[in-house]
């Protein structure tokens, strides 16, 4: 029979899979305290950092449906739980990993897909989702533009070649 509060931090534990957009899993050994104060405020607003129990963590990630594989629950674990923007908790993730070799990014969870810890470097060099929706913006007010100028020049063009068109016939009407 299980324990009540091993059976509460894994409700709470599945509640955060589910809830979150994503959760990177790494392995913190080595880390002082103050080191991992100063990765939680890395990660952002939208991230929450938790040192786990791996068995119960296994057991909340699969009632959370999600599977992961169980070289991920070697050694000490941590998870980030993003509710946020996820490329802005990873560039955090690997921004700290740069200057502090101890944390290990193991791998994680995107919208309730497995991912190596290989794809969440990947995910942490994307610009964040902000700069990708103000370039979109940017391309369509260039498009859209383009596309006035367009039918700007239609009319114009057209007032031109009819212009062209009265001066040939007063040319040819005047040289009859």
């Amino acid at each position: 029979m299980a324990r009540p509060d091993k059976a509460a931090a894994v409700a709470e534990l599945t509640d955060k899979f589910r809830s979150s957009n994503a959760a990177v899993l790494t392995e913190y050994r080595g880390l002082t305290v103050a080191q991992l104060k100063t990765l939680r405020r890395s990660l952002g607003e939208n991230a929450q950092y938790a040192v786990v129990k791996n068995t119960l963590t296994k057991i909340a990630a699969n009632e959370a449906g999600i599977t992961l594989d169980d070289q991920l629950f070697a050694g000490p674990t941590a998870v980030a739980f993003v509710t946020g923007d996820p490329v802005e908790s990873a560039k955090g993730l690997r921004d700290f990993a740069k200057d502090n070799p101890n944390l290990v990014i193991k791998g994680g969870v995107l919208d309730g897909k497995a991912m190596s810890a290989d794809e969440i470097k990947k995910l942490a060099d994307l610009e964040s989702r902000e700069v990708l929706l103000s370039k979109l913006a940017g391309a369509f007010k260039a498009k859209q533009s383009q596309a006035a100028s367009v039918f700007q020049a239609l009319p114009s063009k057209l007032v031109r070649t009819v212009d062209a068109l009265r001066a040939k016939q007063d040319e040819q009407g005047g040289a009859e």
